[in-house]
Order: structure tokens, then C-alpha cells, then sequence
């Protein structure tokens, strides 16, 4: 995937993650690039091409895979996180954490998959989480939302294969967005991740990991769950 002469859509592009990408696709020389948000007021990069979009509304997804039909790399990074627990958390914000990360890219997904096969294949990248591999004592609706979506990555790249669409995830730990405002923790710079993952892209890998915390906790998916989780044994 070459991104210079591209033509991307970045969801949730009006800040964050989704602003960086949108930015370094114009300084890699995208064609066009359309930032779509709920809110495309809030879009302040020059150069892009802002469009409205919810992706949990489908007449919204419709929409827009009709104007953006020129699309040829699909960048999804649209999210929510309500800081929900599993079992004791709001039923309604554990819902609305799926409804968006996982059905809604889904949505978007299916949306674009016949521009970019009417387009010669392109490309596809998808923000993931360390959230999908880990258990914590908050958040774990986003975590298990983002887990479905790293398994929609992964079922999605065998699915578009044929059509010589190519399929990346972007795997990152804490970074310096909004959503992480209220920790204090190290944070990832955005325009980092963002030159990581189209590295990623255009070097055609399957999976980008970000940092140094995406890359141990990948690893760490073949330990035993007992170290992984040493706080919860002999609990029972």
C-alpha cells in the first residue's frame, strides 16, 4: 500500500489518533483524505475533508461510503470507552462500548469493502487496544470490546484477501488522547503512533505493534494465566 496518491477515510478523526493519522497521511502525500466525525465542526486540519458520520447510525455509514467512493485506504479508529466493569457496571454503557467499537467498524467495514474492491483492493487499518489481552479492575467493557474487534481484524483479513485488500492492526498501549487524560501514567506521543502505523502499512505487515507494552503483552499471551493474573490466585 503506497500512501502517497491514496485516497483515505480516518473515523473519529477530530482529535486524537484519529487527528495524527489524518495529518501524517497529508504529510505522506494522500491524495485526499476525508476526516469523518460525529462532530465535523470540531475538524481543524487544514487539507482534509471533513464528513459527518456516526458509525453506529447505518443510514450515516451508507452515506458516506457513497460520497467517499473514491476510497482506497480505510482507516478505523471511531471509539468509545465508558470505564465500565463487567459485572457491576452499567449495562447500557457496556452495550454502547460494543455497539461502537466492534458493531459500528463492523458497519463500516461492510460499507466500504465494495469501494475499495472497486478500487483495485487498498487497504484497511484498524486501532486496536492492549485492552483486548489484559484484565483490569476497570474498563474491561472496552477491553472485551476491543477484543472483539482485534478478532474482527483477524476474520476480516482472511474474508478480503481475494479482493487483494489488505488487512493491518494497530496494537497500542496507554497514549496521549482523551480517553487517557485521567491517568497518570507514561503516554505514547500521537504523531509516534501514527508514523508507526503507516510505516505498518505501507511495509504491507499484517499487525503493528506500537510500543514497548503492546509488543510484552503480545508475548505474554502464551503464559500461563497464573502470572499473567497472580492477585487472582487462591481467590477461590
Amino acid at each position: 500500500m503506497h500512501i502517497e496518491g491514496s485516497v483515505a477515510l480516518v473515523t473519529g478523526a477530530n482529535r486524537g489518533i484519529g487527528r495524527a493519522l489524518a495529518q501524517e497521511l497529508l504529510g505522506r502525500g494522500a491524495l485526499k483524505v476525508y476526516a469523518a466525525a460525529r462532530r465535523p465542526e470540531q475538524i481543524d486540519l487544514p487539507g482534509v475533508v471533513p464528513l459527518r458520520l456516526d458509525i453506529t447510525n447505518p443510514e450515516q455509514v451508507a452515506d458516506t461510503a457513497r460520497v467517499a467512493s473514491d476510497v482506497t485506504l480505510l482507516v478505523n479508529n471511531a471509539g468509545v470507552t465508558k470505564y465500565s466493569k463487567l459485572v457491576t457496571g452499567n449495562l447500557a454503557d457496556i452495550r454502547q462500548e460494543m455497539d461502537t467499537n466492534y458493531y459500528g467498524t463492523l458497519s463500516i467495514v461492510r460499507a466500504f469493502a465494495p469501494v475499495l474492491a472497486a478500487n483495485g483492493g487498498g487497504a484497511i487499518l484498524n486501532v486496536l487496544s492492549v485492552m483486548a489481552w489484559l484484565g483490569y479492575e476497570h474498563s474491561n467493557g472496552y477491553g472485551a470490546s476491543k477484543a472483539a474487534l482485534w478478532a474482527l481484524t483477524n476474520g476480516i483479513r482472511v474474508e478480503l484477501a481475494p479482493q487483494r485488500t489488505h488487512v493491518t492492526g494497530l496494537v497500542l498501549a496507554s497514549t496521549d488522547t482523551d480517553m487517557m487524560a485521567g491517568f497518570d501514567v507514561p503516554k505514547n506521543r500521537l504523531e509516534d503512533v501514527a508514523r508507526t502505523a503507516l510505516d505498518g502499512v505501507e511495509a504491507g505487515r499484517l499487525e503493528v505493534l506500537a510500543d514497548a507494552d503492546s509488543i510484552a503483552l503480545k508475548a505474554a499471551l502464551s503464559r500461563d494465566p497464573a502470572e499473567t493474573y497472580p492477585q487472582v490466585v487462591g481467590a477461590a
